[in-house]
């Protein structure tokens, strides 16, 4: 390649002045610019004592060291909380002990100017607005991040897998996959979350804490998600469509089954049998099988199911509930397969049709039945 062929860096913009050598991509910041040229030499700064793994931003590197527990030797004797150095520690103290109380959430700070922006989560005020759209932060670091929305800059590079992140947070957050830690473990059954969310989410179940409730029918939900999803059964959205059948869904999670029926895709195999499923819940129920375990259990009569679906038809046996109804002549049932097992024999004239297709899908679930 001759000289008039390398590769020539483009003119930065104002908006992100440093700009790399090697590949010609901006920044805004200089820090920022000498994170990225590590990218492009092989020189590895940060080194695990324990284990030898290198790594080329210490962010990765410090996010790794969790890997290797360490005894935990600073216990706040006020709120239970450990930590595994001693500032960090003594930094916690302060929301103890400082001279500066909140009046609200009585946490104390050591400082007035710290105390201050603190009531601004109290006060909802933010000072902070954005020139480019309309949103406003309590906080600066909040509206700097935000910034880096604008700017498109992201710049928290992953080691392993070269993705990027506007916030170092969710950086943080990302290299926990890549390596298995999950910080925040459950005291009560022992289950380990990375991230502090999804760690508060699962303590509902322990609590029973169900805070989002329907106001059309009093349905209450331990997960936000969940919640939504339930309030478009109201409003009849759907917002998920295939594009294959153009059949709409109201949950992502029913949509991305529905797509397995096109692609004949069943990506959960059974290691016992080599059996292969479409989807989660049919494979867990499955497991079930090799396992023997049988986790729903009647308060009334003890008797124990392996799925969610036999346990509530089971329950109608002592409810009395006939949920399936015939819309012709009004007759309730238990089961739904009861129901069309009575519009195959009672043909009503202005439901034959379908009868048939029903009595069809019977007869043939049954036939399957027998030859299995």
């Amino acid at each position: 390649m001759s000289c008039s062929e390398e590769l020539k860096p483009s003119d930065p913009d104002r908006s992100r002045p440093h700009q790399c050598l090697t590949c010609g991509k901006c920044f805004s910041r200089i820090c920022s610019l000498r994170r990225h040229e590590l990218s492009h030499t092989s020189e590895e700064l940060y080194h695990c004592e324990q284990c030898g793994s290198s790594f080329s931003q210490f962010n990765a590197y410090k996010i790794h060291l969790y890997t290797h527990p360490e005894e935990t030797s600073y216990c706040c004797n006020k709120c239970g909380r450990d930590f595994s150095d001693q500032s960090s520690y003594r930094q916690h103290l302060r929301d103890h002990t400082g001279p500066y109380q909140c009046e609200q959430c009585e946490k104390s700070f050591s400082y007035l100017s710290i105390y201050k922006i603190h009531m601004r989560v109290h006060t909802k005020e933010k000072p902070y607005c954005c020139d480019q759209c309309p949103k406003s932060f309590s906080f600066l670091s909040s509206y700097k991040r935000h910034q880096l929305s604008h700017s498109g800059e992201k710049p928290y590079q992953c080691d392993f897998c070269g993705k990027s992140f506007t916030q170092s947070g969710h950086f943080s957050l990302h290299l926990r996959n890549h390596t298995g830690e999950k910080p925040y473990e459950c005291g009560q059954c022992e289950k380990s979350f990375s991230d502090l969310s999804s760690y508060k989410i699962h303590q509902r179940v322990h609590t029973g804490e169900k805070p989002y409730c329907c106001d059309q029918c009093g349905r209450s939900f331990s997960q936000l998600g969940n919640y939504k999803s339930h309030l478009r059964i109201h409003t009849g959205e759907k917002p998920f469509q295939c594009e294959l059948c153009k059949k709409s869904f109201s949950i992502s999670k029913t949509y991305k089954q529905h797509i397995h029926t096109h692609t004949g895709e069943k990506p959960y195999n059974c290691k016992e049998c080599g059996k292969s499923f479409g989807r989660l819940s049919n494979y867990i129920r499955h497991l079930r099988i090799h396992t023997g375990e049988q986790p729903f259990s009647c308060d009334q009569c003890g008797k124990c199911f392996n799925s969610s679906y036999s346990y509530n038809r089971h329950l109608r046996v002592h409810t009395g509930e006939k949920p399936y109804w015939c819309s012709q002549c009004k007759r309730l049932f238990t089961r739904s397969q009861s129901l069309k097992t009575h519009r195959c024999t009672i043909i009503h004239d202005d439901d034959k049709r379908e009868s048939e297709v029903s009595c069809s899908s019977t007869n043939s679930n049954l036939q399957k039945q027998v030859t299995n």
